[in-house]
């Protein structure tokens, strides 16, 4: 006899071997019991969660001579023709390859004739979704009042696409996802009856690799015993389906949590050269930074070493909870990326470096934190004291202008009537320097908090007929610069200046010294809003 595969050689042959359907084989077999079994089944589900198993087991239990509790019993002469192949009353059909009206209308025709040995002919069509408009229109009538002596059951992965009126006309079992602990459970049933040793360990990863589907881990199972070792542990699963060690996947984490950039690329050219896939490492590292998280907040963690979860108390300790959520995010990000891209590995190595450049995380966490203050400032939900107007400075000349893009459409169009329009010109002095004070104090007053703060002890001049500098005495910081640069604030500052001097203009930030310490601003923001009796957290 010919080798059998070994999801073939442990197909179930009960309903109580089904594994993780047990809505489905309890309802079926007081069906059978009762004598209330229907006309038209239809199985919906993932790929190998039983859905072909239970149909098999479903056409013998209703033609066996013997059944007991709703089970076939296997052993009469139905029941052993239907597992051999060799009844021709139970009918299996793929509609994958078998969708055309001239395959369904042959269905029609031997409908009208009588089961040979069995009680009913049972139609099994898998793939039910790939058969064509004109075959579906066809097995239409014959599907909605077969003869007594027919039942039929389809099976898809793809209810969706079936048409409406196919669905009403079947009973419909939904088959989920089979959980870990139920694919683990039927892998030590298969490795005893195949003499196999599996570590506790492998079986946990074959389980994860499976995603729910009982085909898939005997597959994979089946894959680590192909060169005759009947012994297999955890790092013969990772060789095989090209799992990264773990050693690679903690390394590649400590380095984007320390933001070490030379470190994360000599671990991807570590793991290029061992030959493993970039989208299962970025699978593993996701699933690791998850587990991080996890670490974090409980304080536990399934299927890790002793010495693993040292290492990840370690790492975790260096790392907020926030940097984390946004590290899944982001690499689930660059995980789709890499679908779409033929460079996966530039894509790769680019999202890296990416993720290990601080000055862009902070300046992510910064945008954040405005936004969040901005929302509740605008929520209305507290009120600001007015405070002394700040004093014009003294403009320096060794300043290196930075030119912003501002909107020059400052009309009628952008500032609404020509009234309006007259009323906002005569509210500032034409000079720069006068009118300055006045836009500062009410971008305050108008809620703008935040971008108020950073616009202190400025002063405006100005430089030509068509630009205004705005001067910072004591320096522009790497936060005031990220406030500033926001497409919105520019918008702001240029249109209030626009207004002011009664004719578009552009605006320039004139600094005299490059202050890169975030932590000074963050500062003087809290101090300010405590000052004001504004609730202010800054997030670490």
């Amino acid at each position: 006899m010919g080798y059998t595969a070994l999801y073939r050689k442990f197909r179930p042959k009960l309903f109580s071997e089904i594994v993780g359907q047990e809505h489905i084989t309890r309802t079926l077999q007081n069906q059978i019991v009762a004598g209330r079994v229907g006309h038209a089944y239809l199985f919906n589900g993932g790929r190998g969660t039983g859905k072909t198993s239970a149909a098999k087991i479903l056409a013998r239990a209703i033609n066996c001579q013997n059944p007991k509790d709703g089970e076939p019993c296997n052993e009469c002469e139905i029941c052993k023709g239907a597992i051999s192949g060799s009844l021709t009353d139970i009918v299996e059909m793929d509609a994958a390859s078998n969708n055309s009206v001239e395959d369904v209308r042959s269905i029609r025709e031997e409908v009208n004739f009588l089961p040979t040995k069995a009680k009913y002919r049972v139609y099994i069509i898998d793939e039910v979704h790939m058969l064509s408009t004109g075959a579906f229109n066809a097995l239409l009538k014959t599907l909605e009042e077969p003869p007594e002596h027919v039942k039929f059951i389809l099976a898809t992965t793809e209810p969706q696409k079936l048409p409406a009126t196919i669905l009403s006309r079947c009973q419909r079992f939904d088959f989920k996802k089979i959980s870990n602990e139920d694919i683990i459970k039927r892998l030590r049933v298969v490795c005893k009856e195949s003499n196999l040793e599996i570590t506790e360990g492998a079986l946990n990863i074959i389980a994860v690799l499976s995603e729910g589907a009982m085909r898939d881990a005997l597959s994979i199972l089946e894959r680590c015993v192909q060169d005759g070792d009947n012994s297999i542990d955890e790092n013969k699963i990772k060789d095989l389906v090209g799992i990264p060690k773990l050693e690679f996947v903690h390394n590649m984490a400590n380095a984007i949590i320390e933001y070490n950039v030379e470190n994360a690329l000599n671990v991807t050219n570590n793991i290029l050269e061992d030959g493993k896939e970039l989208t299962n490492f970025i699978w593993e590292l996701i699933k690791y930074i998850k587990d991080l998280l996890i670490f974090k907040a409980s304080g536990k963690l399934d299927l890790y070493s002793e010495e693993e979860l040292k290492k990840i108390d370690e790492l975790s300790k260096r790392t907020e909870k926030q940097r984390l959520i946004n590290l899944v995010y982001e690499l689930s990000n660059l995980e789709t990326e890499m679908k779409k891209s033929t460079q996966k590995i530039i894509m790769f190595q680019a999202g890296i470096i990416n993720l290990c450049n601080q000055e862009q995380q902070v300046s992510n966490n910064l945008e954040e934190r405005i936004e969040k203050i901005e929302k509740y400032l605008r929520s209305g939900n507290i009120s600001v004291a007015s405070s002394p107007q700040p004093r014009p400075q003294t403009i320096a000349t060794n300043t290196t202008p930075v030119r912003m893009a501002v909107n020059s459409q400052v009309s009628q169009k952008s500032g609404g009537s020509a009234t309006t329009n007259a009323t906002q010109q005569k509210k500032y002095p034409k000079e720069a320097a006068k009118f300055w004070p006045q836009i500062v104090n009410d971008l305050k007053a108008s809620g703008k908090i935040v971008l108020y703060t950073n616009l202190i002890n400025t002063n405006a001049i100005e430089l030509n007929d068509m630009t205004v500098g705005i001067n910072f005495p004591r320096g522009l910081t790497s936060f005031g610069k990220t406030v500033l640069e926001k497409q919105e604030n520019k918008r702001e500052i240029a249109n209030l200046v626009s207004m002011a001097c009664g004719k578009p203009m552009e605006i320039k930030y004139i600094s005299e010294a490059n202050v890169n310490q975030v932590a000074t601003d963050e500062d003087k923001l809290q101090e300010f809003a405590n000052s004001q009796d504004i609730p202010f957290e800054v997030i670490e």
